[in-house]
This record gives C-alpha cells, sequence and structure tokens, in this order.
C-alpha cells in the first residue's frame, strides 16, 4: 500500500512541473515558497520523503543566485526522470528500479537486509563523518573504505533534533566488521552486520579501546591511499552513469593543493596539471581555511565528496586525520 501512495505522490508532482513549465520559469520566483511548501505537505503524506527533499531543494533554487533558472530546470528535469522511472519499475533493470526506489524513500529493512544480501568483510577505515538536520531529523553520514576490497560505503543513522545520532564511528578508525550493501545500480549505502572484534594492530601499537566503546574492534590507520583530480572525476562520471541522481562520490585526493581565489577555491594537482573547483556551496564555511592552515601551501590528502558542482572537503590528513570545521569529528 506505500508503494500505492508514493505513485500517487509521484503522479501529483508530476502534475506540479508540467504547470511550473507551462507557467513559465519566471513564475517560480514570483511564487515564493507557499506552493512549494503545500507539495512538499503532499510528499509527507504520500511516504515519499525523497520526494519531499527533492521539492524542498527545487523550492530554494529561484533565490540561490544568478544563473538559477538553469540549475532549476535541470533538478526539474531529473525529478522528472525518478518520478517517471518510479511510475515505471517493471521497464527498469533490477538494480537501476532499486535505486529509484531507494530515491523517493522507500529502502529495504535492516534486518530484511542482512538476512537476504551477502555481507563483505573487510577491515573499513572510517573517512569521515557528517552530521546534517532538516528540522525534524538529524542525519549522520560515514564514509567507510575497506581495505581489502578498496570499495567505498556510506552508513547513516538518524535521531530527533537536538539528540546524536546512536551510531558514532570516530574518524581514521579501523573497524573489522561485515558490511551489507542496499541493492542499488552503484551500491554505496550500506548496514554494518557482525563487528568481528579487534581489527589486527598495525606495526606501531596503539592503546586498545575500552570494551564497550564506540571504538572497540577499531584502531589507528595510516593515511590513506589517494587518486588524482582526473581519476576522481573519472570516479565520479563513472558513477553518475549508473545513477542519474547521484549528488556526490566519495573519494580520497592525494597531494592537491587548496588555492583561494576570487572565481572560487581550487585543488590543484600537479601531477596532472589539473585543478578541481570546490563545491560553491562550501565557500562560507570556515573549514577551506582551516585546509589551507594544515597544507601550510604544499600538498595534502583529503577526503570528500566529488560532484558535478564540485568538491565538498571532509576531512584532511596532517599526517593523522583531521575532521574539518563544519564536519562532525
Amino acid at each position: 500500500r506505500r508503494a500505492q501512495r508514493i505513485a500517487a505522490g509521484a503522479t501529483e508532482l508530476e502534475r506540479r512541473l508540467a504547470d511550473l513549465l507551462r507557467d513559465g520559469l519566471a513564475a517560480a520566483d514570483r511564487a515564493g515558497y507557499g506552493a512549494w511548501d503545500e507539495t512538499a505537505a503532499r510528499m509527507i503524506d504520500a511516504q515519499a520523503p525523497g520526494l519531499e527533499t527533492r521539492v524542498r531543494e527545487l523550492a530554494a533554487i529561484p533565490s540561490s543566485g544568478p544563473g538559477w533558472p538553469a540549475r532549476l530546470l535541470e533538478e526539474c528535469a531529473l525529478t522528472h526522470l525518478l518520478n517517471q522511472g518510479f511510475l515505471h519499475l517493471e521497464r527498469l533493470p533490477e538494480k537501476l528500479a532499486a535505486t529509484a526506489r531507494t530515491r523517493v524513500g522507500l529502502t529495504t529493512p535492516v534486518a530484511e537486509l542482512l538476512a537476504a544480501e551477502e555481507a563483505i568483510r573487510d577491515r573499513w577505515l572510517v573517512l569521515g563523518r557528517q552530521d546534517g538536520t532538516d528540522g525534524r531529523l538529524t542525519t549522520r553520514r560515514i564514509w567507510l573504505r575497506g581495505e581489502r576490497t578498496h570499495r567505498m560505503a556510506l552508513l547513516l543513522s538518524f535521531s530527533a533534533p537536538g539528540q546524536s545520532p546512536e551510531l558514532a564511528l570516530p574518524t581514521g578508525l579501523v573497524l573489522d566488521a561485515d558490511l551489507t550493501y542496499y541493492p542499488a545500480a552503484r551500491p554505496l549505502r550500506a548496514a554494518i552486520g557482525t563487528r568481528h572484534g579487534e581489527a589486527p594492530q598495525d606495526p606501531s601499537p596503539v592503546p586498545p579501546p575500552a570494551p564497550g566503546s564506540a571504538s572497540e574492534g577499531c584502531d589507528a590507520p595510516p593515511a590513506p591511499e589517494g587518486c588524482d583530480v582526473d581519476t576522481a572525476l573519472a570516479a565520479y562520471g563513472a558513477a553518475l552513469g549508473e545513477d542519474p541522481w547521484l549528488d556526490g562520490w566519495p573519494v580520497v585526493l592525494a597531494d592537491v593543493v587548496p588555492v583561494p581565489g576570487d572565481g572560487g577555491w581550487q585543488l590543484a594537482d600537479e601531477r596532472s596539471g589539473s585543478a578541481l573547483p570546490v563545491d560553491p556551496r562550501c565557500a562560507g564555511r570556515t573549514d577551506l581555511w582551516q585546509l589551507m592552515a594544515i597544507s601550510g601551501g604544499g600538498p595534502v590528502t583529503v577526503f570528500g565528496e566529488c560532484g558535478h558542482r564540485g568538491f565538498s572537503p571532509i576531512t584532511a590528513w596532517d599526517p593523522t586525520p583531521v575532521p574539518l570545521i563544519g564536519a562532525a569529528a
């Protein structure tokens, strides 16, 4: 029944998008948030949190500065693609259909996922952590990379506003555990299954974690291997080719130099002669100057998300991991 309610919500959202395009994008600037708020409320009633999020993002675009009509049209097209994908799941390949379900907010319960899908055991390095809130939920995102498989993984944890999400893995530690990926065209989100106790120690000993602590089963690793700018862009492009709704893909950049400028920040790569712009949405965040201080004007290893707007830095190594201001420790 929930799938039917989401389908009804997607159909209504399609009508809203058609009205917007018929009236012209200029009308969106004059309309304000009111009409979008009503549409977002309808998506909540339809139990489609993914569609509600997209509606609120659409509502914010007209006030986002120069060039907003092009951005609004782009996001309308992606939302239309998602609506049509969900309304015609039977026409999609199995993994892309799973992606569409997830994007509208129809996810597999964790217990069902762990019982049905294959688990992957590895020593998972915690690359970074970030908390965000939409006023109703606090969402914690934790990124990991497998030491043996080199696969990226994203863990999500939720809580009520003002409360800390339950999952708390410190940045820069290693967890020896089984992870199970949610079905998707480009699997990234995962759930933790069995934890196998303390991971084998690295050559440099570290004090063991306290029994029952959040870091039990973890140890401090060296700085992770990174890639150059061209490889990062290729990784994002490959992921985007499988998931058209992807905002960004996690990558570790090695030996890049943060460079501020009038046109925005860039991460310069002397090896390839390329530079990756920093996402303009990070422009007001002080962590960019923190990153500059860590680098001292020289090359540094940085983890973050690479997307069509640029790179969003989350963690830097100096040589131990330093969560950047604006990202959780």
